[in-house]
């Protein structure tokens, strides 16, 4: 008997130890939970259920219990009724994931937005592209890659949700799931650090920024943090420390879900090797970029606008829409939305070198710069943008760069084959073997 008490209370000791430390997760998860329900449900009108067994279908976020406010435009979870969080959102802004102390009832500027139709076919318009069949497209190969992309007959392993393939500025196959189409906004996670690093390249073209600077931090003037250039932050060879880790309270899922202020989080860290000698990749480091930006501007208004007056709205990439934190800034490591067509336009501008439809938006050299392998990353990261060089999806052109964001939110860039390629969804399931086939499909001339 008494071994069974003390085996009772043994268990029961473990058990109240594992909740103990577990608990501090239970704001993590509830936060993810809590700004997933928001931002999709008034970004893009999808239901709680919708959100609760796609987006938020992941292991620990499926605990959370979710509620939607629509007087208040917020929604709520909590673990076990534990943690409750709240994301509220604001028109021109997304959802924001706010603490206690954030006032909702307080004033707050909104980008202003140039939405003007542009009568001209697609991309650069605003019109139905025009017909073409190209005589150098094995339609049937192309479709059968395409197919190949999603789920069939209610499986969740591949969990596309949309596939989009332009060759020659024209749309040559297009796909969604079910509940998805061409208007729907989806969430490109790490591919917002791309439009990031991108708002970079469009102040160096307007000679309003140099990335060869030290970084302009007061705080870093004090130790050899002031040997870090900008360039070193776009390459993610700064030298600081970063704990990128999703699976755990780490110093990115502090920062995405705790955080006031996420252009800090990386500025406070130190630094643990000497600027350009390893390859760290950093959310920190993106939206302490997007901190920089901000300073680049004598209001928050005016910051605010940059980034669709110089690029969003510029390229006609109307759905897209940034989100920011509780303090103003944009969370450009993470928070962007917009249709795949829009996403596929972003991808287009690099693929022309930055020249959109005769209009130029960043130098050609910038393109360059972002294509140019980090040391460290062998040869898998340039600055801002993932890359080929060295062969990591076997079979397909070296040439080829992307942005990547998580669960395989991808917008592969291909020059040699004049081709973009995107790809959103909710799972790492988008293969080499479907590139190559698609890339395949294509005969050169």
């Amino acid at each position: 008997m008494k071994k069974r008490y003390w085996f009772l209370t043994g268990c029961a000791l473990l058990a109240a130890f594992a909740g103990f430390w577990n608990y501090p997760k239970l704001d993590l998860i509830s936060g993810f939970a809590a700004k997933s329900v928001a931002s999709a449900h008034f970004a893009d009108g999808r239901s709680l259920r919708s959100i609760e067994t796609g987006d938020n279908d992941i292991p620990l976020v499926n605990l959370a219990k979710n509620s939607i406010d629509e007087r208040s435009k917020s929604a709520t979870a909590t673990v076990f009724g534990l943690k409750k969080r709240t994301a509220v959102w604001r028109d021109g802004l997304g959802a924001v994931l706010i603490d206690d102390d954030f006032d909702v009832s307080a004033p707050y500027h909104v980008p202003k937005r140039d939405l003007t139709p542009t009568n001209l076919p697609f991309p650069y318009g605003d019109l139905p592209q025009k017909d073409t069949v190209y005589n150098n497209i094995d339609y049937d190969r192309l479709h059968r890659a395409i197919e190949s992309s999603f789920d069939k007959n209610g499986e969740k392993t591949k969990r596309t949700r949309a596939l989009l393939v332009i060759y020659d500025d024209h749309i040559i196959a297009e796909k969604y799931a079910p509940g998805f189409s061409k208007n729907s906004k989806m969430l490109g996670w790490s591919m917002t650090k791309s439009i990031t690093a991108t708002m970079f390249g469009i102040l160096e073209y307007q000679k309003r920024f140099d990335v060869n600077q030290s970084a302009p931090i007061p705080e870093w003037q004090r130790d050899d943090r002031k040997k870090i250039t900008v360039s070193n932050l776009l390459k993610m060879n700064s030298g600081l420390k970063w704990d990128e880790n999703y699976e755990t309270i780490s110093d990115a899922t502090k920062m995405l879900f705790l955080a006031t202020d996420m252009t800090r989080t990386q500025l406070e860290k130190p630094a643990s090797a000497l600027p350009g000698k390893n390859w760290c990749y950093s959310s920190g480091t993106t939206n302490l970029l997007s901190g920089i930006l901000r300073k680049q501007f004598r209001t928050h208004q005016q910051y605010l606008d940059f980034w669709y007056s110089e690029l969003i709205d510029k390229i006609g990439m109307h759905s897209m829409f940034i989100e920011t934190d509780m303090s103003g800034n944009y969370v450009g490591s993470s928070y962007g939305w917009a249709t795949a067509r829009d996403w596929a336009k972003f991808g287009l501008l690099y693929l022309h070198e930055g020249n959109w439809n005769g209009k130029r938006i960043f130098d050609k050299s910038w393109v360059e710069f972002v294509t140019t392998p980090t040391k460290g990353s062998h040869g898998r990261y340039g600055a801002h943008f993932w890359l080929n060089s060295s062969g990591y999806f076997a079979d397909v052109p070296r040439d080829m760069y992307s942005a990547n964001g998580f669960q395989g939110q991808k917008i592969f860039i291909i020059p040699s084959k004049g081709l973009v390629i995107v790809r959103l969804g909710l799972a790492e399931s988008f293969t080499s073997d479907t590139i190559e086939e698609i890339v395949e499909s294509i005969k050169d001339f």
